[in-house]
């Protein structure tokens, strides 16, 4: 009889914090939605937050899950983990990760060398607290610090850093538009739906004129239609 290998579970969680506290949570969002919104309208372009990214299969130790990953070639979907077999093979090119004060140098080294080995082709570092930026891409095998992060326009995703006087990380899209806060995000949904809302109370307000309109014109053609009845009666008397 056969005996079939136990098949490999891939976790979906790594049991650690997304942030250590607001701050980090809040620089997380900004990455991952002001991606989201960069291509929201490009279906082979995945964006994903703290997720576990498998790279080689059978290996379920083997894993990193990076703040904000971007991965070029695949549909947007949900995913439990990103499992790379699965996915015609293809690495995330761009990763993100915002330290937090519980991240340690070892740690944040093996994370390095793990995006360095397995094909980031550019991994940005921010670090809040100290208001740090950092940058690395890929020439051939390896990932190269950027030497001038202020001003730099990442290849692959085309927006540019900086960092604001009070050392606040500030991304721009090609078009020059700036990433969305958090709170930026909120307010501008909570306009939209305040706009929808009034959309809503004018086609209603249109409705009911266009009804009262109709009510108008069937009660005149009623009338109408009683005094040629009245004039008919009347003809008919005459007669």
């Amino acid at each position: 009889m056969v005996t079939l290998p136990p098949l490999i579970q891939y976790p979906n969680s790594d049991g650690q914090p997304i942030a250590d506290n607001p701050k980090q949570f809040e620089a997380i969002v900004y990455l991952k939605k002001g991606c989201d919104w960069l291509f929201l309208d490009d279906p082979q372009v995945f964006v994903a937050g703290d997720l576990l990214w498998y790279p080689v299969e059978g290996n379920n130790k083997l894993c990193q899950a990076p703040d904000t990953l971007i991965v070029f070639g695949r549909p947007k979907g949900d995913r439990g983990s990103y499992q790379q077999w699965k996915e015609a093979n293809i690495p995330p090119q761009v990763v993100f990760e915002v330290i937090s004060p519980g991240n340690t140098i070892a740690e944040m080294t093996r994370k390095f060398q793990f995006y360095e080995r397995y094909g980031v082709e550019e991994y940005y570092l921010y670090d809040p607290d100290h208001q740090e930026l950092a940058g690395f891409v890929r020439r051939d095998d390896w990932l190269e610090a950027i030497a001038e992060i202020q001003g730099w326009v990442s290849p692959r995703l085309g927006i540019r850093f900086d960092l604001n006087e009070t050392g606040q990380l500030k991304l721009h899209r090609p078009d020059g538009q700036p990433f969305e806060t958090y709170e930026q995000i909120t307010a501008r949904a909570e306009q939209e739906r305040v706009r929808a809302e009034q959309e809503r109370f004018r086609a209603e307000q249109e409705r009911f004129r266009a009804e009262q309109e109709r009510a108008r014109a069937d009660a005149a053609e009623q009338e109408i239609e009683r005094l040629r009845a009245q004039l008919r009666a009347m003809g008919q008397d005459q007669g």
